[in-house]
């Protein structure tokens, strides 16, 4: 499967580049810099055709049968 596929597997959940805004307003809440969130790797396959850079904040969506929907945090790092 190719790298461009594989973004859109069924089982590869939503991954999006949050807005400057939207990550200033996450980092206030939770008090943390963008290091500390968990990393993904700038190179990762769901990355693939985004243009990210290091530094830059992910937000993946998870849907989920009994969750709902879930929304989790990257923060992008150098290969």
């Amino acid at each position: 499967m190719a790298k461009t596929e594989a973004r859109k597997h069924k089982l590869i959940p939503k991954h999006k580049k949050a807005s400057e805004k939207e990550k200033t307003a996450v980092l206030e809440q939770f008090k943390i810099t963008v290091n500390e969130l968990p990393s993904i790797n700038k190179s990762d396959t769901a990355l693939v055709g985004m243009d990210v850079e290091v530094g830059d904040m992910i937000k993946i969506e998870r849907v989920s049968p009994t969750a709902g929907s879930t929304v989790f945090y990257r923060g992008v790092t150098s290969d």
